[in-house]
């Protein structure tokens, strides 16, 4: 017994270096680079836990020490990271605590989505279809569909979409970015039309929105988008027909070849304003922020008309004799 007792310390010593070596040795298994010449992308997918994503590193050899995370997660199962489905970029020199690291932050790899200012609902739809790493689940429905789908059933979907760049990660599906799009639409349109002058001869938010496409559709220039709002209010405000092209354009549908002509302006459809009275009946287009601003704000001025230079700029026009001069210098002669 007293042998023991004098071998005890000395037993004790060596069961604290082997714990320690061991102890240092797991970590340094932890710290180790990831097997990876060039990065790759590792998704997480849904449901998984912590020890089903180590297997598939392991199986994959990205990991040849999985071992040491099982242990992790039971001495230290707070260190654990909280997992998101998704891609995540995983890069050589990655060490295994970087890669913990990475998963826990949710730094799943997104993908843009952009959405240009003036495009109209169908182009929106083709580019959602068009999407990768997108789950295509409206591909094969109806815009009423759609609409009824986002709780907007008595609603046509044109101009209801605010034109922006979405950013998702795999496994989100396009039905998402459109409620995005259209929560996004409703807040901006709101805020525009708290903001509203007075005596517009408008009346509700939607008016707003379809003149704030014919504004989108028919600017070249940014820092002219108030001149036409203020040409198209006062045509509202004296009873004059807008006699915009880009409505024409739209109520021709498929039948556009890229020109119009005279017959194409007499053509009665619900949205040539050549022919009807007032506003079209929907938005023509997905108009932006500054389009919905410029609908309820519009510069004062005095012209009633204008017309394309060809290099995205207008001239405007107080009379129709004025008018008519700049249409024969800047599109008959060209």
């Amino acid at each position: 017994m007293r042998r023991v007792a004098k071998l005890l310390p000395l037993l004790l010593i060596l069961a604290a270096l082997v714990l320690g070596a061991g102890y240092r040795y797991w970590q340094s298994r932890l710290e180790a680079p990831l097997a990876l010449e060039t990065p790759t992308l590792y998704e997480v997918p849904a449901g998984a836990g912590f020890h089903r994503v180590i297997r598939e590193l392991d199986a994959r050899g990205i990991l040849s020490d999985g071992w040491a995370y099982r242990l992790l997660s039971r001495l230290e199962p707070e260190a654990l990271p909280d997992l998101r489905p998704g891609e995540y970029r995983l890069t050589p020199g990655m060490s295994g605590r970087e890669l913990l690291g990475l998963l826990d932050r949710l730094e799943v790899v997104t993908y843009p989505l952009t959405i240009p200012e003036g495009w109209t609902f169908a182009q929106m739809r083709a580019a959602l279809d068009a999407a990768p790493k997108l789950e295509h689940r409206t591909a094969e429905w109806s815009d009423a569909e759609i609409m009824a789908e986002l709780g907007r059933e008595d609603e046509l979907p044109e101009g209801r979409f605010f034109p922006d760049t979405y950013r998702y990660r795999k496994g989100i599906s396009d039905l998402e970015i459109l409620r995005q799009s259209m929560v996004r639409m409703d807040e901006l349109l709101s805020e525009a039309w708290a903001s509203r002058d007075d005596d517009l001869p408008i009346d509700t938010p939607y008016q707003a929105l379809i003149l704030a496409s014919l504004i989108e559709r028919e600017t070249g220039a940014p820092e002219e988008r108030e001149r036409i709002a203020g040409v198209f209010v006062r045509r509202l405000e004296r009873g004059m027909r807008l006699q915009t092209d880009p409505t024409v354009i739209y109520g021709m549908g498929d039948d556009y070849d890229g020109n119009i002509t005279r017959a194409d302006l007499r053509e009665p459809t619900p949205y040539n304003t050549y022919v009807i009275d007032g506003l079209p009946p929907t938005p023509i287009a997905l108009p932006g922020r500054a389009a919905l601003q410029a609908a309820v704000q519009p510069a004062e001025g005095e012209a009633l008309y204008f017309v394309a230079r060809g290099d995205g700029t207008h001239h405007f026009s107080r009379s129709l004799r004025e008018h008519n001069n700049a249409v024969n210098r800047y599109i008959r002669n060209r």
